[in-house]
């Protein structure tokens, strides 16, 4: 069902826009923003719950100085504060659920188009009237080769993995006051749950990068490709937010 589902119609897109444009890296890239596109009604209310979280930071400290010994008394006093600002704190699950099961249905459609040996078995998985190019699929792309890592030397990251990571690592330095303000409300409180949480959000800006870059050396460029598009655009897109978030909040 996953592959009926997911999997084929991607792959069939795929092979479409490469024949269209001519060119696999064209279609990855193509593909990559069209998925971005679709994804904007989910993505958007996610966004716009972080940039209110953030701004929300400083009376959040204020309820954890007041209740910071009783945790029953905060949580009420923070999900009233959520429900009176409109913001939900779970914002984030949903995209990122859709998210991971589209990652997982491409590196599918990924690994067969990117084989030259499922190239018989991805035939099989195409609609009437969607082929194959007739000269065979070319995976060449700028200096990519895409079928094999995006490396320099064959062991140092290539542009686009480089890109991809210093892609994630902005993306997560856009929620930067948010980290700093729940270190310094961390600090004043007793409990040191807090503490980790913090620690472990910070640790996370540059453990994703640089995970991106330890994978991206054993994977094939094509993928590397996808997710350079994909985290460009996305850092694209939460950077309007935060921009149209913090006119929203100066004008109030």
């Amino acid at each position: 069902m996953f592959e009926t589902i997911f999997i084929q119609p991607l792959a069939n897109l795929l092979v479409l826009l490469t024949n269209l444009f001519g060119s696999l890296g064209w279609g990855i890239i193509v593909i990559t923003l069209l998925i971005r596109a679709l994804l904007i009604p989910v993505m958007i209310p996610s966004l716009k719950s972080a940039e209110k979280m953030k701004q929300l930071a400083p009376k959040l400290e204020k309820l954890k100085k007041k209740y910071g010994d009783n945790k029953e008394k905060l949580a009420k006093a923070q999900m009233a504060l959520y429900r009176s600002e409109g913001v939900n704190p779970a914002a984030g699950c949903l995209p990122s659920i859709i998210q991971l099961v589209i990652l997982l249905a491409l590196f599918q459609v990924f690994n067969r188009v990117l084989n030259p040996e499922s190239i018989d078995q991805l035939a099989k998985m195409l609609y009437s009237g969607i082929s194959l190019p007739s000269g065979g699929i070319n995976f060449s792309f700028w200096y990519l080769d895409l079928t094999r890592p995006d490396v320099f030397m064959g062991r140092l990251p290539g542009l686009f993995l480089t890109l991809s990571a210093i892609a994630q690592i902005l993306t997560t330095r856009l929620s930067a006051p948010t980290i700093k303000g729940a270190k310094a409300s961390a600090q004043k409180t007793p409990p040191k749950s807090d503490d980790m949480m913090v620690s472990m959000q910070k640790q996370m800006t540059y453990l994703m990068p640089l995970m991106t870059i330890i994978i991206g050396l054993r994977f094939p460029a094509g993928l590397t490709l996808y997710w350079f598009v994909f985290s460009l655009a996305g850092l694209i897109q939460q950077y309007i937010i935060k921009k149209n978030t913090d006119l929203t909040a100066s004008k109030r």
